[in-house]
């Protein structure tokens, strides 16, 4: 059965939405739910002709911290199919294009307090672009091997939950 929203209220806090719900539920128990509405994002793994995986090293505030990231961002426009914004935010951010895309679906990092859905990509075909970064994007670029990447995915210093759904997805897809 379904929970029972008698009332919703959103509130906009920056780039995002807060939902707080008030919902009666199976049991007829009545409580109070909130979560974030965010935009959808994408998130892009490129491998470059010699097999290696441009990755950023990404100054994030919210961590205080620099992180080890995959290219990833925000659907913006509503309009814009995911594919196009992964094109958009890989260029951006990497200062690539590629010529090859395969879609690895997509996935929720945290269903139960956000509405967060992300678009995975692999992308190939790798051709030289202008890096177009957003005056708060502080990036580093770095082109590991998937041995490297493996590395510190099991060390626990990749830690980029969009950048390890693309990585496992891409792996089951491809049996590399």
């Amino acid at each position: 059965m379904d929970w029972n929203i008698r009332s919703s209220q959103k509130e906009k806090v920056d780039r995002f939405g807060v939902i707080i719900d008030q919902v009666i539920l199976p049991d007829g128990k009545e409580k109070t739910f909130s979560y974030l509405d965010f935009a959808k994002g994408v998130c892009i793994l490129p491998i470059t002709a010699d097999a290696k995986v441009i990755c950023l090293k990404q100054y994030r505030h919210a961590l205080k911290s620099w992180q080890w990231e995959l290219p990833a961002g925000m659907i913006d426009n509503p309009d814009q199919s995911p594919l196009d914004t992964a094109k958009k935010e890989l260029e951006e951010e990497t200062g690539y294009t590629a010529e090859h895309w395969l879609d690895l679906g997509s996935f929720y990092p945290s269903p139960g307090s956000t509405t967060e859905e992300i678009f995975l990509f692999a992308a190939a075909g790798l051709v030289p672009a202008e890096q177009k970064l957003e005056n708060s994007e502080q990036i580093e670029l770095h082109k590991l091997t998937m041995g490297e990447l493996k590395t510190l995915i099991k060390i626990g210093e990749f830690k980029h939950g969009a950048g390890l759904a693309a990585v496992l997805r891409y792996k089951f897809m491809t049996d590399e």
